[in-house]
């Protein structure tokens, strides 16, 4: 492969990794603002019973740790390509 080539490789690789920790620290933001919001009201089962069920914070950590593992493997196999190059 051509230089440029494992260098596109590897800086996507990057910028996955930094996209995960966005959306990682996104989440426990989100999620920890929803429940500050959340505890100071008055009828406090939503809080206790967590109902209705709010999918949205578990999905932004699982697609953080999703783009990190592609960021890994991108800079993994680009590293590879520039070693044995």
């Amino acid at each position: 492969m051509p230089q440029s080539s494992l260098t596109i490789m590897m800086v996507m690789g990057g910028v996955f990794i930094l996209l995960g920790l966005v959306a990682m620290f996104w989440d426990r933001r989100e999620a920890k603002s929803y429940y500050d919001s959340i505890s100071s009201r008055p009828d406090s089962r939503e809080f206790l019973d967590h109902w209705p069920p709010r999918p949205q914070f578990g999905a932004l950590k699982i697609g953080g740790w999703i783009a990190i593992a592609i960021g890994v493997i991108l800079l993994i196999i680009g590293l590879i390509f520039w070693l044995t190059g």
